[in-house]
């Protein structure tokens, strides 16, 4: 970097960290707000599971569409979860792990394994250097053209909206969570997770078979769980992977900046933002993951500048599906066409 582009950026770091202690005073969860947040999300959740259990006497397609829409209720509840994996939806270090255990039984998600790699997402998010766990793999445009056909054949798979919120989710919780891949020789505690959430996984189901037959595991658990992968795994994706994100070499990567510039302000309209849990405030709990979801948006309220920062609306977001790869010169996301484009300008 030159001496101007090293002003420049220790500017901007310093106007995204400036952020923090202000932010600091939203911290603090209320025990009771908590609880009932945690009530009305999990009393949705079986409601809508009653409802879709009782709706199999009538009609199958019912029951399945009720299941379907339970998965934003499973969502919120995930949602919840990851408060708790931030130590911000309790004052109480154990409540919050233990609310967090229960709650990826239903989500499928081994909380201690999940945990830890959520934290590598917030300390390394946007950093070119230290992909690989908890991200969507994001190729550099130089790093795609240097695959064979075979690796970029594979990438454009990967990347594939079929894949990526079809496929992909419904791997990514039904499978892949299954282990603790990522931390296989971390130590004891992640199988222990891993495991455990499994065997109390497979008594819910062996009982919800024992009394229901094959149906509601097939009909109402199955998609529940699907649906509400999808969701939350195309949450994830327009949270980071849009036009104008956030990516750096480790040299010149900026915590602050990563976690302000490289996170968008999901504005979604009423219920979605409750049903979602405000983690469409994304760039704010990037820059502290410490402050309670159901305070996100006093922030917006009292500073005005956040809420008008990375705003990606929902009608704006459906066009990050198609942005692929990060163009480092230009640095922005780009699709496969602009990166084609590039790559023939730089031959030129």
């Amino acid at each position: 970097m030159t001496m101007m582009q090293n002003d420049l950026a220790k500017a901007q770091e310093a106007s995204a960290r400036k952020w923090v202690p202000l932010l600091a005073k939203y911290r603090d969860p209320s025990t009771p707000r908590s609880l009932f947040e945690l009530a009305v999300t999990m009393a949705g959740f079986l409601a809508f599971w009653a409802l879709a259990w009782v709706a199999l006497s009538v009609s199958p397609w019912l029951a399945l569409a009720i299941a379907v829409l339970n998965g934003f209720w499973l969502v919120r509840l995930f949602l919840i979860q990851h408060d708790c994996g931030h130590q911000s939806f309790f004052a109480n270090r154990d409540v919050n792990d233990w609310v967090g255990r229960a709650i990826g039984v239903l989500t499928l998600t081994p909380y201690t394994v999940w945990k830890r790699t959520h934290s590598i997402h917030h300390a390394h998010a946007g950093n070119l250097d230290r992909r690989g766990i908890g991200d969507v793999m994001t190729l550099t445009v130089e790093e795609y053209h240097q695959r064979s056909w075979i690796g970029r054949l594979m990438y454009r798979a990967y990347r594939h909206p079929v894949v990526m919120f079809g496929i992909g989710p419904a791997y990514l919780f039904i499978l892949e969570y299954r282990l603790p891949l990522g931390l296989m020789t971390a130590g004891w505690r992640y199988w222990l997770s891993a495991m455990g959430t499994n065997l109390v996984l497979a008594a819910l189901l062996t009982g919800l078979f024992l009394l229901g037959g094959w149906q509601v595991p097939v009909l109402i658990f199955l998609p529940t769980v699907i649906s509400a992968a999808t969701i939350g795994v195309w949450l994830f994706f327009v949270q980071h992977q849009f036009e104008d994100t956030y990516w750096d070499q480790e040299a010149d990567w900026q915590m602050h900046d990563a976690a302000l510039l490289g996170s968008s302000h999901y504005k979604l309209p009423q219920p979605l933002r409750w049903m979602t849990a405000n983690i469409g405030i994304h760039h704010v709990h990037h820059l502290y993951s410490r402050i309670p979801f159901y305070r996100l948006s006093e922030i917006l309220r009292d500073y005005p500048a956040l809420a008008e920062a990375q705003v990606l609306t929902l009608r704006e977001s459906l066009s990050c599906a198609r942005l692929h790869l990060w163009d480092e010169a230009g640095r922005r996301l780009i699709t496969f066409r602009e990166a084609r484009q590039v790559r023939l300008a730089q031959a030129a």
